[in-house]
């Protein structure tokens, strides 16, 4: 491992490259976090239990995967795709884990990369837009053998089904790349996205519906060659 970190430092101070140019494409790939910063409203339990601070979603990391082609020497039109992000969803009131869900999170984005005047540094900044496709949501037995508590019926009787809505809207983020030589880059770039959701859930009983602002920032570091 020392010996790959003293030649990426070694091209870095040697290597000169230049500025992105119209027609070029980039393509990046790294581990990418999402990491909500969660508001939920309160979950109103058939008017039998109330739980005041909603839930909260948890981090998680996966390969992050993004392509740019630019415009021009100074905007570019990226796409960020990745594996499908799966994330714990557990109440904050309660030590109990309430289900989990996977998503996937498309995001398109303008973005305009000022003139460095031939530097090997190319930051960025970008505007885009969001969908974010939930998908294989489940109720955790934890929140199961709670409402089977708070309806009064034996352990084992409540199996409830969690849905979410998908979410549309948008990002800003700000980024850079280091150019290595002409072709190799690394680069690190952060992400806020706009995630908004209306989460269910149905029993035999009743059915739950609470808004959850999910709103999480995008952490990405990442290897990429332009061509």
């Amino acid at each position: 491992m020392k010996y790959v970190v003293a030649f990426l430092l070694t091209a870095m101070l040697i290597s000169s490259a230049s500025a992105h140019e119209a027609g070029d494409w980039i393509l990046r790939a790294g581990p990418a976090s999402v990491q909500p910063d969660t508001d939920s409203d309160l979950i109103d339990i058939a008017g039998l239990a109330t739980l005041p601070n909603g839930v909260e979603v948890k981090d998680n990391t996966q390969l992050g995967l993004t392509g740019v082609y630019m415009l021009s020497n100074t905007w570019g039109l990226e796409v960020l795709a990745s594996t499908p992000f799966s994330h714990d969803i557990e109440l904050e009131d309660a030590p109990i884990k309430a289900g989990d869900t996977k998503h996937l999170p498309p995001t398109v984005s303008l973005q305009y990369y000022p003139d460095m005047g031939g530097n090997n540094f190319h930051p960025y900044v970008g505007l885009g837009v969001n969908a974010t496709l939930f998908f294989e949501e489940d109720v955790d037995d934890e929140l199961n053998l709670a409402l089977d508590g708070i309806v009064g019926l034996p352990a084992g009787t409540v199996d409830a089904d969690l849905s979410l809505k998908d979410s549309y809207g948008l990002s800003a983020q700000i980024g850079f790349d280091y150019m290595i030589n002409e072709n190799l880059l690394i680069n690190g770039a952060i992400w806020w996205i706009d995630i908004d959701t209306e989460a269910k859930i149905s029993t035999a009983i009743a059915d739950v519906k609470f808004d959850v602002e999910i709103d999480p920032m995008v952490y990405m570091f990442s290897i990429g060659y332009k061509f």
